[in-house]
């Protein structure tokens, strides 16, 4: 075992129940510090509330929970973009017969340009809400910020089912990404939190592996689905999504690193109160601290400003993020434009599959990668960097390679390769962005992470990449000019293995009530051990 493993370790860390002098004191943000006593006593009671009904929560399950529900989250996003589901417009023919449409397009005789705003209609809903779920975090536990996220979006998308019109529909697709913001912003931290150290960046690129694989079986599933009716797709998403809303209400909430516990203050508070031996000094001084630990609208704002400075002087960060929107406006543009480039170079006939399928098997088998080898390289930001810099690079190099070659089979192999080291930074860029900041700021992060990668990434570049091939009229140019951006990408990368780069996942919290609890708190691996002890 590693010394980073043992000293992570709780079951090497002195138990301040037995050895009094290794008992830490913490002072309160009220009233002067506490004695040793008072502190031993605060810590005993801690974790008598923390064995009270533990989390049915593992490790694994948790990993495994989170994954499915990021499946069916993207999924969704998959199946609303298929053709089943999406559909085709009414069309009449100059002799004046007019063809049903089909899908939501067909239903709603929806124009082109109509049906691009359902889209962005989620986007807006996504980016709007993922600062506020990430910011709540800080005055609600995240773990139910998630469960009220999972009910919005299951609420949402059972609307999508029963949508009469077209403003029904872009309605509940903006609500559709309220809810997905709050698993998008919190899901990573949690992850990050209870994952085994050697193998924090395998367990993230598991979880982001879905999103590709999600988005291919959406194609699918859509298709499918839609030869009965579009409607369905909606409904049956929403089935599968409710167990795990009521799992995210009805089980003991887990606690997120960096935030202070609310249910276990009350617990720690109905001990102190049944206590004869303490009185109701020690009640009065937590009623004291809970009070002044709820902040107004107005510091609301002000601690969330703090906060965003904090993450725009973060050199870190910043270079991370652009890396980050220069590679999605990449992948945005080959998402939305890959199978019409290829129809129009290599004349495919099935473009729409080669492409979806391209995709989803390099998705997978990248994002695991990227993680399996920076757990290999060890887990730091400055591997991570290199990780990044360097599989870009040479994914970038591979497919702009592969577009100059004439031969459709020549593209595919190269395309994939290039493909499969593209993907392999998934696992990293979302480590860097948790692991660069302290953990209070994690979700906060993630979210303006995303709402980066997408306001300057993927939704300009569609556009954008029109606009390009609309003045150059050659889809071959037009790829290559698009690919070569990932250049740039690796460059900008390659720029953070130079800075100077300090992981703060184990930062101590500046609130001290928070301290304490995440001293006694049992790591999710250890509490059965601690449950059956």
């Amino acid at each position: 075992m590693s010394e980073k493993e043992k000293s992570e370790d709780p079951n090497d860390s002195p138990n301040p129940e037995t050895n009094p002098s290794t008992r830490p004191t913490y002072p309160s943000p009220v009233v002067p510090a506490e004695t040793e006593k008072e502190a031993g006593n605060n810590m005993a009671r801690a974790n008598i509330s923390s064995s009270v009904n533990p989390s049915w929560f593992t490790s694994k399950r948790l990993l495994v929970i989170f994954c499915l529900i990021n499946l069916i989250n993207y999924v969704d996003r998959g199946a609303i973009a298929s053709n089943g589901v999406n559909g085709s417009r009414k069309t009449c023919s100059e002799s004046g017969s007019c063809s049903g449409g089909s899908g939501i397009q067909g239903d709603f005789d929806l124009s082109n340009f109509e049906d691009g705003v359902i889209s962005s209609a989620f986007m807006v809903g996504l980016l709007v809400a993922s600062p506020i779920f990430a910011s709540s975090a800080k005055s609600f536990n995240p773990f139910r910020l998630i469960g009220v996220g999972l009910a919005v979006w299951t609420f949402a998308v059972a609307l999508c089912g029963i949508a009469h019109n077209f403003w029904t529909i872009v309605i509940a697709r903006m609500l559709v990404g309220v809810g997905e913001a709050s698993f998008i912003s919190l899901a990573a931290p949690f992850i990050d939190d209870n994952a085994p150290v050697a193998r924090r960046t395998i367990w993230l690129g598991a979880f982001y592996m879905c999103i590709p694989t999600g988005i291919a079986v959406g194609y699918v599933y859509g298709g499918l689905i839609g030869q009965f009716s579009w409607r369905w797709a909606f409904w049956v998403e929403a089935i599968l999504m409710l167990p795990f809303v009521i799992l995210g209400f009805l089980l003991k909430p887990l606690q997120l690193k960096g935030f202070s516990p609310a249910e276990s203050k009350r617990a720690l508070r109905a001990v102190e109160d049944s206590s004869e031996d303490q009185g109701g000094e020690l009640s009065r001084r937590e009623e004291v601290a809970d009070k002044s630990s709820k902040p107004s609208r107005l510091a609301g704002v002000r601690v969330f400003g703090q906060d965003m400075k904090a993450l725009c002087l973060e050199k870190v960060y910043v270079v991370n993020v652009l890396g980050y929107i220069a590679y999605n406006f990449v992948i945005g543009a080959y998402s939305y434009w890959g199978p019409k480039a290829g129809y129009n170079i290599y004349r495919m006939s099935n473009a729409d599959y080669m492409f979806g399928g391209v995709t989803a098997v390099c998705g997978i088998l990248g994002s695991l990668a990227g993680g399996f080898v920076l757990d290999l390289m060890t887990s730091t930001l400055s591997n991570a960097f290199k990780l990044l810099s360097v599989a870009t690079f040479i994914g970038a190099a591979f497919c702009f390679a592969a577009f100059c070659f004439k031969s459709l089979y020549a593209f595919l192999a190269m395309f994939a390769i290039g493909e499969l080291l593209v993907f392999a930074t998934q696992a990293p860029v979302n480590f860097v962005c948790l692991h660069c900041v302290k953990p209070s700021l994690r979700p906060l992060s993630m979210a303006i992470s995303t709402v980066s990668i997408h306001i300057f990434g993927d939704v300009p570049s569609s556009p954008l990449v029109g606009l390009l091939q609309d003045k150059i009229n050659n889809w071959r140019s037009t790829a290559l000019i698009l690919t070569s951006i990932l250049f740039l990408a690796a460059g900008i990368w390659f720029i953070g293995v130079f800075l100077h780069s300090v992981d703060r996942y184990d930062q101590d919290n500046e609130d001290p009530v928070a301290v304490v609890n995440k001293a006694n708190s049992t790591p999710l691996l250890d509490q059965r051990t601690a449950e059956t002890a």
